[in-house]
């Protein structure tokens, strides 16, 4: 007996303008106009921008100063990724009471792996309509869906008809939507493989699946033989639900370069506290601090230190930081940036050594965990500077 294999349905959701937009539902004010979010003015990137700013050719990754001059009456806002959490974990849920097989790929887009739901919620294409319409009555957002067999083209036919756009590839209809898209729309191919592809005559999608196989892998490697199956739409890659971060962290590019030692510690402390907060939001504790340094000159440096018990605690992080610190040229040299991430992630109170012995301990610990239950209801609710430690009032003054 043979078992014909059903063909996978794949749904690629992907929020439109997804900052900006969570910025326009929260301030009515600013609808239609050239919303840009990101850093500073002199030395911050561009996170996202409104579609109206991108009329101007404002896109994300840009220099702020660059958008600035092509776009001048734009909105510059910072960026509050904790509201952006927020407004991402109801778009989620919404996912989730649809199928369970849902893949984030970052806070505004998702796999959906809808194969065999059509008894539920009919067609994908009505599934897809009934998300989207779901998500603009409970939430006021707008949502781009691409509907296809595989992640690979689901993702790119969700950028066809932005904002608000349904793309449908059918099966049969795969190599006709891909052949003639450019390369650059080639998923996981940077500018400089999409040079190298030009080079070799290569513009198309069909020019890359026409191109001998061999002349690929000779020029990429594995990489080559891949992208040549992509350009065919040959993708066997399921959807995988609940991808664990595998770190956390924050950093800050500064306006003007940091000398003061004490005021990089200052900077540490911050960036601790909302790591802390960010990782208590998501149950989860880490083992490896590490600190990243870049200089004025852009020269990086990285230290690390992994802990004896995973820590979810802004006090511990912070203290752990500056002694990571006390290793590079911080007060020494100017610094342009100072970050820190968590790694080795585990589910809060999951890891080794959680169990506490001692009474003072327990009772020590209770007390820890009711000061960040209040400390994160106080972030949630008005905002990472509505408190914070002693020593940073002077710069939030």
């Amino acid at each position: 007996m043979i078992v014909q294999r059903r063909e996978k349905q794949i749904i690629h959701l992907d929020m439109d303008a997804f900052y900006p937009s969570v910025e326009v539902l929260d301030n009515s004010s600013l609808k239609g106009k050239p919303v840009i979010v990101g850093g500073s003015k002199e030395r911050g990137v561009v996170s996202s921008a409104s579609y109206e700013a991108r009329k101007f050719g404002v896109h994300s990754a840009q220099p702020i100063a660059q958008a600035l001059r092509l776009c001048p009456n734009g909105i510059f806002l910072p960026v509050r990724m904790a509201r952006y959490h927020e407004v991402s974990e109801q778009i989620f849920q919404i996912f989730h009471s649809f199928t369970p097989s849902v893949e984030p790929l970052s806070v505004d887009e998702a796999f959906l792996d809808v194969t065999g739901t059509e008894r539920l919620f009919g067609s994908p294409v009505d599934l897809a309509k009934k998300i989207k319409q779901k998500i603009l009555q409970d939430i006021g957002l707008t949502v781009s869906a691409g509907i296809a067999p595989s992640k690979f083209v689901a993702k790119i036919a969700s950028d066809m008809n932005k904002p608000d756009g349904l793309t449908v590839v059918h099966p049969h209809k795969v190599r006709e939507f891909l052949d003639p898209l450019s390369i650059d729309k080639m998923w996981g191919a940077g500018k400089v493989t999409q040079k190298a592809l030009n080079d070799l005559g290569i513009y198309t999608f069909r020019d890359l699946s026409q191109t001998p196989l061999s002349i690929l892998e000779r020029r990429f490697g594995k990489q080559g033989l891949k992208m040549h199956q992509l350009s065919m739409g040959i993708d066997e890659r399921d959807v995988v639900p609940h991808h664990d971060a595998k770190s956390i962290g924050h950093e800050l590019t500064f306006a003007q370069d940091i000398i003061d030692l004490k005021a990089a510690k200052k900077e540490l402390l911050a960036l601790a506290n909302k790591i802390a907060h960010r990782m208590r939001r998501h149950n989860v504790e880490g083992k490896t601090i590490t600190v990243k340094v870049k200089y004025s000159d852009f020269i990086l440096n990285t230290r690390s230190i992994t802990l004896a018990k995973a820590t979810d605690d802004g006090s511990e992080i912070y203290t752990k930081a500056c002694e990571l610190l006390a290793d590079t040229a911080v007060g020494k040299r100017p610094v342009r940036l100072l970050g820190i991430s968590l790694s080795q992630l585990t589910a809060s109170g999951a890891g080794e050594g959680a169990q506490i012995n001692l009474f003072y301990e327990t009772e020590k610990t209770k007390k820890r965990k009711d000061l960040h239950k209040a400390l994160d209801t106080l972030y949630e609710k008005h905002g990472h500077k509505s408190v914070f430690p002693g020593t940073l009032i002077e710069d939030e003054h």
